[in-house]
């Protein structure tokens, strides 16, 4: 086998006869893959396991309730046989051999005339693994190597940039809360092949230093504004690169739609006839307090969460929040960019019923090395805030799930 190693080939099964013999767990792993190829399955097999059943129940693939019975392979282009009956196994893989029928087995790789590879998928590739040799295989090891393979592509540390297919663009990718670890998958795979990335403030800058050479990068807050208003110089860069004909990169911190301005970019990309795509990011809404040990849902504490900006103060004429509902709401409240207003925030929920011994959790620059957490309640956390110099950005979070948790800081 080392001298002469099997040659590797996709098989296109879309309406052609597969056959599966047993309806155990090797059929259950290979099945999900074979009705995705279109093929037309055949099971045969006296049991199987609830999830082939489920499959078969749903029409998905036809099961013949019996063992194995010669003239099964009949019409078959590809055979895969796991039965737990080594008798049957081969008599059925001297048919496949007999009928020049592709052979998988479960039990025997070197009876069979074919192997099924480790695969793994990322964005239109398959990634197909096999062990080139008979004695020694080593299926884990298979596995493992098929696991690097896709998680670099995935993840962007194993560059293999589009050619032929690469189409010109933006992509509006959330970068999460700033841990680059919690960017997306899709996130950090269009960063790494991305000619132009234009950043945040707030977005996972540690990415930056990896990206290959010659990806220009562009700091959104120094973009020269002239006669524009920021945001119009910012979708106004995105719309001039990507007419240049290369593939930009919007990294924004958390998600693009949470008080992101990420429709805004989407509009004006649309507008001058940008293809645009939308990557979701976590928001910090969720994962900042979360990473703080802070759950904005607890059974039997808080039933729902409202996460609200107050980048603008109660009593400013440009705010939509409706506070006094806010402030009547027995769930938890989230604020985002509120730190320099939490004071009048604070007041105003206080005014319109809120307990002045709620419960407030200030967490500073969440899910980075220099994450803090400082506790308050609403009658204490302006002058909390100003004792404890905190500074944006910081995520807020007001109500009982504050005190949840092993260990709830003291509150001051």
């Amino acid at each position: 086998m080392a001298e002469h190693p099997p040659y590797p080939v996709g098989l296109r099964l879309l309406g052609r006869r597969v056959v599966v013999l047993g309806g155990g767990q090797v059929a259950q792993r290979r099945l999900p893959a074979l009705i995705a190829a279109g093929a037309d399955v055949l099971l045969v097999s006296p049991e199987a396991t609830p999830s082939v059943e489920a499959l078969a129940d749903t029409g998905r693939i036809t099961w013949l309730k019996r063992p194995y019975e010669p003239g099964d392979l009949e019409g078959a282009w590809y055979a895969l046989i796991a039965t737990s009956d080594s008798d049957a196994n081969s008599r059925a893989s001297a048919e496949a051999e007999a009928d020049r029928v592709w052979c998988v087995r479960s039990d025997d790789a070197d009876a069979a005339t074919a192997w099924t590879p480790a695969t793994g998928h990322s964005e239109g590739v398959t990634v197909a693994v096999l062990t080139t040799e008979a004695k020694g295989r080593d299926p884990r090891h298979t596995a493992a190597v098929r696991d690097a393979v896709v998680e670099g592509l995935r993840d962007g540390t194993l560059v293999a940039p589009h050619h032929r297919t690469r189409t010109p663009g933006v992509a509006l990718v959330g970068g999460g809360p700033g841990d680059p670890d919690l960017i997306t998958v899709r996130g950090r795979r269009l960063l790494a092949e991305a000619d132009v990335v234009i950043a945040d403030r707030l977005g996972p800058r540690d990415l930056l230093a990896e990206l290959p050479p010659g990806v220009e990068v562009i700091d959104a807050a120094k973009i020269p504004y002239g006669r524009f208003m920021a945001q119009e110089a910012i979708n106004d860069a995105l719309i001039q690169h990507a007419r240049q004909g290369k593939s930009v990169v919007r990294l924004k911190g958390g998600d693009p739609y949470v008080f992101g301005r990420g429709m805004e970019e989407v509009q004006a990309l649309t507008e001058a006839g940008i293809p645009c795509t939308v990557v979701p990011g976590i928001s910090s809404s969720v994962s900042v307090p979360g990473a703080a040990g802070i759950p904005v849902t607890h059974r039997g504490v808080a039933h729902e969460f409202t996460v609200v900006s107050g980048h603008v103060a109660p009593d400013d004429e440009r705010s939509l929040v409706d506070w006094p509902s806010l402030a009547k709401l027995t769930g938890t409240l989230v604020i985002l960019m509120g730190v320099d207003k939490i004071g009048k925030i604070a007041e105003t929920l206080v005014a319109h019923g809120k307990a002045p011994d709620t419960p407030v959790a200030l967490v500073q620059e969440g899910t980075t090395a220099a994450q803090r957490r400082v506790d308050a309640t609403l009658a204490t956390v302006a002058a909390t805030v100003a004792a404890e110099e905190v500074r944006p950005p910081a995520v807020i979070v007001i109500g009982e799930v504050v005190r949840v948790g092993p260990h709830p800081p003291e509150q001051r």
